[in-house]
C-alpha cells in the first residue's frame, strides 16, 4: 500500500484505475471516473482495521504494545481498560479524545499522550462532560503506515456484559479479530461463545495466547486451546510474549524477539488480514474499471455493428431505442428495483421496531422479577449495571438483525437491478447501537433504607398508640390495666415497625420498576429513531447507487444510439476508415479489460 511502499497488488490496480481514468478523459465521460475516483482514493489510503478483543487482564493492552513497539495502550495491574483506544499511523505522535455516544462522532479534542491513561482505565472520574467514547493514538510506526488501525478494546467480562457488546458491535465493522487470551488456563466456555459469535459478524479471526514467559505450562494451555479452536473450524492460535517483545526490542535481540513468537503475529497481521484487505480493495477498483469497459464497449459494438452490415443499421437502432426505454424506465418509482427498496425498508422498519419492543419487554420483564426478589436498596449497585449489559445485549442482537436483512434487502434490490442492467451493488452502512445503553438507570431514585432514629420513632409511635388504646379502653370498662398496657404497645409498635418497612420495599420496589420503565421507553426511543435514521439512510444509499447506475447506462446507450444512427448515414468511404477506428478503440478498451481482470484475479 502505498505509504510505505506500494505493494505489488495495490500497484497494478492503481496503474489499472489510472488507465480507466484516462480512457474517462478520452471517451469523454467524466460521469463514469467520479467511481474510479473513489476506488484509486481507497487504494492509496486504505484503512484496515484490527480488533483486539478478550477477558479483562489477559494483556490486550501489552499486545498492542509490543506489536507497535511503543508504549500507547495503558497498562494497569489495578485498573482496566474502559474505552477502546485506536492506533493508526502519523507523521507526528498525537492523541485525540471522542466525546459523545459514539466513537465516530460527538466531540474530538486533543490531548497530550501523557493524558491517554486518565481517560481510557477504569478509575477514571466523572467530570461532568459528556462520556469518553474512544481515545486516537497517532505514531510514526512501519507497520501502520500501510492503513492498519489497531483497537484494544475494553474486557468483554462474559457474552452478556456491555463491553462484550459494545466489543461485538466494533467486530462487525473490523476486518480482523485478534482474540486475546492469557496461558493462565484454557478457553472457557464464555471465551468459546464469545469467539463463535465474533467469527459469524468477522471473516478473520484468530487466537492469540499471551504471558507464555509468566506460565510454565503454557505449552499445555496451548494444545488444550486449539483443540477447541480445531472444533470450530480453522482459527489460527499463536503463543506470544508481550514481555520478552518488549525486552528484545530495547536490546535490539533478534533470538529473543523471535522466542516472543511475534514475528509470527506480525506476519499474519501484515500478509493474511493486510494482503486480504489489499485484495479487496484491487479486486473492487478492477470490477470499477470492468464496468468502465461495458459502457466503453456499448457505444463502439453498436456503431461497429452498423458500418459494418448498413442494412442492419435500422435494426440496431431500433434495438437501442427500446433499451433507451427500458433504462429511462430504471430511474422511475415505478421501477422493479424502485418498488423492492420502497416497500422493502417499510416492511423492515416495521420488523425492527416490533423486535426491539419485544426485546426490551423481555428485559423489563426480568428486572421486574429482579426487584421482586429482593430489596432494591440492597440490589440497586449490582442491579443498574446488569440492567445496562442486558439491554446492550439486546440491542446488539436487534442491530444484527438489522444489519443481516438490510443487507439481504440490498442484494435482492441488487438481483432486480441487474436482471435489467447488469450492474453491481454496494454494501449497506449501519452503526453501532449499544452505547444507548449506557444512559443512567434510575439516577432520581430514592431508594434509602429508614435510619435507626426513624425506626425507633416508628415503634414509639406505635407503643404510644396502643398505650393510650387500651388504657382508653380499660377505663371505659373500669378496668386498670397498669404495666402491661407498656407491654402491649410495644408489641403493637414492633408490628407496625415490620408494616412499615414492609410498605417502603414495596415502595422502593414501584419505584425501581418506575425507573426501569423510564430507562426502558428511552432506549426504544433512542434506539428506535436510531434504526428508522439507519434504515432511511440504506434506503438513500441504495436508491443513489442504482439511480447513478441507471444515469450512466443511460448515457452510454444514448451515445450508442448516436453513433449507430451516424454510421447509417456514412458514405462507404467513411465507413471503411471508420471502421478500423472503432476496431481500433475496442482492441484497446479489451487490452484495459483484460488488465483489470488479471488485477482481480491475481
Amino acid at each position: 500500500m502505498t505509504k510505505a511502499g506500494t505493494a505489488p497488488v495495490a500497484a497494478g490496480a492503481m496503474d489499472v484505475v489510472d488507465l480507466g481514468l484516462r480512457a474517462c478523459a478520452a471517451f469523454d465521460r467524466p460521469d463514469l471516473a467520479a467511481r474510479l475516483t473513489e476506488a484509486k482514493r481507497r487504494l492509496a489510503d486504505p484503512v484496515v482495521h484490527v480488533v483486539v478483543a478478550g477477558e479483562f487482564k489477559q494483556g490486550k493492552s501489552s499486545l498492542v504494545n509490543a506489536l507497535v513497539g511503543a508504549q500507547v495502550c495503558p497498562v494497569d495491574d489495578d485498573a482496566a481498560t474502559a474505552v477502546p483506544t485506536f492506533v493508526r499511523h502519523g507523521e507526528q505522535p498525537r492523541a485525540e479524545l471522542w466525546r459523545g455516544d459514539n466513537g465516530t462522532g460527538g466531540r474530538r479534542e486533543a490531548i497530550e499522550l501523557a493524558d491517554v491513561r486518565r481517560h481510557v482505565v477504569e478509575t477514571q472520574v466523572g467530570d461532568g462532560e459528556p462520556r469518553v467514547g474512544g481515545v486516537e493514538v497517532r505514531i510514526p510506526r512501519a507497520l501502520l503506515a500501510t492503513g492498519l488501525v489497531l483497537v484494544d478494546t475494553p474486557g468483554i467480562g462474559g457474552l452478556g456484559s456491555a463491553h462484550a457488546a459494545a466489543s461485538l458491535a466494533a467486530i462487525s465493522f473490523a476486518d480482523a479479530v485478534l482474540f486475546v487470551t492469557s496461558a493462565a488456563q484454557e478457553l472457557t466456555r464464555s471465551e468459546m461463545e464469545f469467539l463463535r459469535r465474533a467469527r459469524s459478524m468477522c471473516p478473520m479471526v484468530a487466537c492469540v495466547l499471551t504471558k507464555t514467559d509468566f506460565y510454565p505450562a503454557w505449552r499445555r494451555i496451548r494444545d488444550l486451546d486449539a483443540a477447541h479452536l480445531a472444533a470450530e473450524g480453522d482459527i489460527p492460535l499463536l503463543t506470544v510474549s508481550s514481555a520478552l517483545r518488549a525486552r528484545a526490542v530495547r536490546n535490539s535481540d533478534a533470538e529473543l524477539n523471535a522466542e516472543s513468537g511475534f514475528p509470527d503475529l506480525i506476519t499474519l497481521v501484515r500478509e493474511q488480514v493486510g494482503g486480504s484487505a489489499e485484495q479487496r480493495l484491487a479486486t473492487e477498483a478492477a470490477a470499477e474499471v470492468v464496468a468502465l469497459c461495458d459502457h466503453l464497449e456499448t457505444s463502439f459494438t453498436a456503431e461497429r455493428a452498423a458500418l459494418a452490415d448498413p442494412a442492419a443499421a435500422q435494426r440496431v437502432v431500433d434495438e437501442l431505442t427500446a433499451v433507451k426505454s427500458n433504462v429511462e424506465r430504471l430511474t422511475t418509482a415505478a421501477a422493479k428495483w424502485s418498488q423492492t427498496l420502497s416497500d422493502g425498508i417499510g416492511d423492515l422498519t416495521s420488523d425492527i421496531d416490533f423486535d426491539l419492543r419485544t426485546r426490551i419487554k423481555e428485559v423489563t420483564a426480568e428486572a421486574d422479577q429482579a426487584i421482586e426478589a429482593d430489596d432494591p436498596a440492597d440490589t440497586w449497585a449490582e442491579f443498574a449495571p446488569w440492567l445496562q449489559a442486558r439491554t446492550a445485549e439486546e440491542l446488539l442482537s436487534n442491530y444484527e438483525l438489522l444489519r443481516e436483512r438490510a443487507t439481504e434487502l440490498s442484494e435482492k434490490v441488487g438481483d432486480h437491478f441487474r436482471e435489467a442492467t447488469g450492474a453491481m451493488l454496494t454494501r449497506p452502512t449501519v452503526h453501532d447501537p449499544t452505547s444507548f445503553a449506557a444512559a443512567e438507570v434510575g439516577e432520581d431514585l430514592d431508594l434509602q433504607k429508614m435510619r435507626v432514629v426513624k425506626q425507633f420513632g416508628v415503634v414509639l409511635k406505635g407503643l404510644y398508640s396502643g398505650a393510650m388504646m387500651f388504657t382508653v379502653v380499660g377505663g371505659m370498662v373500669g378496668v386498670v390495666l397498669g404495666p402491661i398496657v407498656f407491654g402491649i404497645g410495644l408489641v403493637l409498635g414492633q408490628r407496625g415497625l415490620r408494616e412499615e418497612k414492609k410498605r417502603q420495599v414495596q415502595k422502593r420496589r414501584a419505584e425501581a420498576k418506575n425507573a426501569v420503565r423510564r430507562y426502558c421507553d428511552k432506549i426504544i426511543f433512542v434506539a428506535g429513531k436510531d434504526s428508522r435514521d439507519t434504515l432511511r439512510r440504506v434506503q438513500r444509499e441504495l436508491r443513489d447507487h442504482y439511480t447513478a447506475l441507471a444515469e450512466e447506462l443511460n448515457r452510454s446507450n444514448a451515445r450508442a444510439l448516436t453513433a449507430a444512427s451516424e454510421a447509417a448515414q456514412r458514405t462507404k468511404a467513411d465507413r471503411e476508415k471508420r471502421l478500423k477506428d472503432v476496431d481500433a478503440e475496442l482492441a484497446r478498451i479489451a487490452q484495459l479489460r483484460q488488465r483489470a481482470e488479471a488485477v482481480a484475479g491475481s
